[in-house]
């Protein structure tokens, strides 16, 4: 009578851990699906933008707003006018480097005044 007790109570317990372990499964598994769920929303959704996209980049309006924007082309009947900022017709020259302080060198001092002038202000005595 102990031993198929015994047995019994084994074999249940055996099917709770195993039952348990699906249980947790199943949950992972749903957690799971939520998630590819929630990504495939978002992929359709952006699926349906480019579908929008391509169609309207293949009708004739996209194709007119290009030719008036970045084409400059006009329907019969119309002027094209491109406006041109005043005063720049001819572009200014660079400014020319002046070459009067670059021709005459400073005569060159010794070291020893360059410092006495840094601390004290005045020549040093001779």
């Amino acid at each position: 009578m102990q031993i198929a007790f015994a047995a019994i109570l084994s074999i249940g317990l055996l099917l709770v851990i195993n039952f348990s372990g699906r249980i947790a499964r199943g949950q992972q598994m749903e957690i799971e699906r939520k998630r590819l769920q929630a990504t495939i929303d978002v992929l359709e959704v952006h699926k349906l933008d480019l579908l929008k996209e391509r169609d309207y980049a293949a009708s004739d309006a996209s194709v007119e707003e290009w030719a008036h924007t970045e084409g400059k082309m006009v329907r019969d009947g119309e002027i094209l006018v491109i406006p041109i900022p005043a005063g720049e017709d001819e572009p200014t020259p660079p400014p020319q480097p002046v070459l009067d302080s670059m021709s005459e060198p400073e005569p060159e001092q010794p070291r020893w005044r360059l410092w006495w002038n840094l601390f004290f202000d005045g020549e040093p005595p001779f």
